[in-house]
């Protein structure tokens, strides 16, 4: 110092705050998309009760049993803070399960399955098979952040129909697999079982 001012060096530049990513904590393949977040600079927070949701800067809905996560939603309280958050502007990644929440219609439903509406399209579950027929491929990506994606699919739904507004960001053997529309993000694979952090980075672009 001299003169009693600071030298350029001796000023602190605060450094930005990193970004809060929930992940619905309910069912499926939570753990997986937590790490790949923490290591792409993201606090991911484990999202269980309404409460969770609270300063938020983005939010995960992971794979599992589509179903199955539909009912806890209802079940602890979640459904409507869910809708409520996303419709407000919350960037949200949906994968495989995610999607078919965040869909619009869901053409082949579980009895009294539900979805969040929040994504205008359709979609069909269990497209590319059983578990048996599970594949690991490189997609072309129409997004932000990379060229392709490495992608698990694991009984895997496809997207059948696109609203206005809708963009395709990947399609697998000629079928929508990848979709955007504003701050919603939808995926029919699992980038967090390749590690690959295409799409994830593509979430933390929306929330910054």
């Amino acid at each position: 110092m001299t003169g009693g001012r600071p030298e350029a060096h001796d000023v602190a530049v605060p450094r930005p705050e990193a970004p809060v990513i929930g992940v619905l904590a309910l069912q499926g393949g939570v753990a997986e998309h937590a790490r790949l977040l923490e290591s792409l600079g993201a606090e991911a927070r484990l999202v269980r009760r309404p409460g969770d949701l609270t300063g938020l800067d983005g939010l995960v809905l992971p794979g599992g049993e589509s179903s199955t996560i539909d009912r806890l939603t209802r079940l602890f309280g979640l459904r409507e803070p869910l809708i409520e958050a996303v419709a407000g502007g919350l960037p949200v990644l949906g994968t495989c399960a995610g999607l078919i929440l965040l869909a619009a219609e869901i053409d082949d439903p579980a009895p009294g399955q539900q979805s969040l509406g929040l994504l205008d399209v359709a979609v069909s579950r269990n497209a590319f098979g059983s578990q048996a027929a599970s594949a690991e491929v490189t997609l072309p990506w129409d997004g932000v952040g990379g060229e392709s994606v490495r992608a698990a699919f694991i009984r895997a739904p496809i997207v059948t129909r696109t609203g206005p507004g809708v963009e395709v960001l990947a399609r697998h053997e000629g079928r929508v697999v990848a979709v955007r529309s504003g701050t919603v993000l939808g995926i029919s694979f699992h980038p967090e079982l390749t590690g690959d952090a295409t799409v994830h980075g593509e979430l933390l672009g929306m929330v910054r």
